[in-house]
């Protein structure tokens, strides 16, 4: 079991890598074409929001919903019954997204106004960020449509992965990406602003991704024709699971957006800084925690729908939990040491060119340092949800979710004199108590709690992220050599330290005994 999780895992890894890539070089293209000003501001608000939904959809709510009531459907081996389900689901979904998607177009000014107040008001007093909101209405009118796309991006994703097809719903998000940096190649030019050429790239890209995943529906003999079915029994069963899940999933995103409401009130260019920071965040966090919470879900759902057959699922269930939060100690240890210590240089290498300045990188690195406080929770949480999903309990995430965003909240207030650093800062806390709040649940329940082998694990990899960023921090040159390099030259210095960081990590690791088949599920790694 623990070794085709692990193999699912690093197919959907490399295809996240591919996609996180091209992420990053479409943010350097974007960083060079509006840098961190007023323009960026705009856009990347109303790229939010599609964002949002993405996360949201795709790697949150409805196939943490889905994907337990579909395995149901698909243990009784019935692929007429399985068929015929996917087509109300796909169906009724269908229908409420269409609405949705044209009531938000048809209202994008409300929708500016609710997200950018701080706009909407200097645009009712005739104030200096007036433009804002006005720009910002009319992108939203161009980036809503991908809300329609992501959506039934995520339901044909959530089939294929349950057939064990993770590859294709994980390299989907490449196309977005294309799409994005050809938008800004040679539709950007040719527009007044180019923000609106990168809006369209965002359109341009949910039409790929949804044109893409059909080819493989029809090959699985899954493509059916969309039916509404709003009273059948399994709809409804994914709508009760949805609806707080929607919430309790999403808890980190919801921070965010009250991030952006906030920042909309403060200094131009505190919604530029807490994207860049976010996005350099979320490769890790896309790489490693999505891709694991993807992989671990079917697994889980399948030990749950064993229990009537007798066997011992808890027992199994735990294990898989286990193994999936030594994963993301694993990997997501040394990813937030490397950060905390190679901030500057990163946001160097990979934005310090065109309209973005230096000080705009020393601006950026301090809100990733406060978002990367929480990084190992964000990912967490990832992987410690699903082990509610799976069980088809989605209320006790909601719980804890309005817990922890009512925490963002304050924590947010009392944040305000430091400014966009403050509210990254928050959203690091409350992201740790959704993952604190998450772990108690399960181990309080008997569901899940850390084995006393994997304890020791985690102690090792501390040990040696710890090793690791002492070995970087002793090598790296001083930050005024690296403003004063070339491009290619921080370039070679950062791939450098990050090779270092790799050797030191492992070979420590290799030293405090860790052994590669310490990573399947049921080994016992203490000695």
């Amino acid at each position: 079991m623990s070794k085709r999780l692990l193999k699912s895992g690093l197919v959907v890894s490399s295809m996240t890598l591919l996609s996180r890539v091209l992420g990053l070089v479409r943010d350097v293209v974007i960083a060079n074409m509006i840098g961190a000003g007023a323009a960026a501001d705009v856009f990347l608000f109303a790229n939010r929001i599609p964002n949002f939904l993405r996360r949201l959809f795709a790697e949150g709510a409805f196939s943490q919903a889905f994907v337990p009531v579909l395995t149901e459907y698909q243990k009784d081996g019935d692929l007429s019954k399985t068929r015929e389900f996917i087509a109300k689901v796909s169906g009724t979904l269908g229908g409420l997204v269409t609405i949705v998607t044209l009531l938000a177009m048809i209202g994008s000014p409300v929708v500016a106004a609710i997200f950018g107040t701080g706009w909407f008001l200097d645009w009712l007093n005739g104030g200096p960020d007036a433009g804002k909101y006005e720009l910002a209405s009319f992108l939203l009118r161009i980036t809503f449509p991908y809300l329609w796309f992501v959506t039934l991006v995520a339901l044909s994703g959530a089939v294929l992965n349950t057939i064990g097809q993770f590859g294709v719903a994980a390299f989907s998000p490449v196309l977005l990406n294309v799409a994005m940096i050809g938008a800004a190649i040679w539709i950007a030019p040719h527009t007044q602003y180019p923000e609106v050429g990168l809006a369209i790239g965002i359109f341009l890209g949910g039409l790929l991704q949804f044109l893409f995943q059909l080819p493989y529906m029809k090959k699985a003999g899954l493509l059916v024709k969309p039916k509404w079915a709003w009273h059948d029994p399994g709809v409804k069963k994914i709508r009760t699971l949805m609806i707080p899940a929607l919430f309790g999933v999403s808890v980190s995103q919801i921070n965010l957006l009250l991030d952006t409401f906030i920042a909309s009130f403060l200094m131009t260019g505190s919604i530029s800084y807490l994207y860049y920071s976010d996005r350099l965040l979320e490769f890790p966090l896309g790489l490693f925690g999505i891709a694991i919470a993807t992989v671990i879900l079917p697994a889980l759902s399948r030990r749950h729908s064993e229990k009537e057959e007798g066997e011992t699922v808890s027992e199994r269930f735990s294990q898989t939990m286990d193994w999936g939060v030594r994963m993301i100690f694993l990997l997501g240890i040394p990813a937030m040491f490397g950060i905390m210590v190679l901030a500057k240089p990163m946001m160097m290498v990979l934005f310090m060119r065109g309209e973005f300045t230096f000080a705009d990188v020393n601006a950026a690195s301090l809100s990733l340092l406060a978002f990367n406080a929480g990084l190992v929770s964000f990912m967490l949480i990832k992987v410690l949800a699903p082990g509610y999903y799976a069980r088809q309990d989605t209320k006790t995430p909601v719980r804890y979710g309005i817990i922890s965003m009512i925490s963002n909240m304050g924590f947010n207030l009392l944040a305000i004199p430091f400014s966009y650093v403050g509210l990254a800062m928050a959203s690091a806390m409350s992201g740790t108590l959704n993952a604190w709040l998450l772990y108690r649940g399960l181990a309080v329940s008997g569901v899940y709690r850390i084995q006393r082998n994997s304890a020791i694990f985690i102690g090792k990899v501390a040990l040696a992220g710890l090793a690791m960023a002492a070995a970087v921090s002793y090598c790296m040159p001083a930050l005024s050599l690296w403003q004063a390099q070339h491009n290619g030259m921080r370039m070679l210095w950062l791939a450098g330290l990050i090779g270092l960081a790799a050797v030191v990590y492992f070979a420590v690791l290799l030293l405090l005994g860790v052994r590669p088949r310490h990573l399947r599920a049921d080994t016992d790694i203490s000695h």
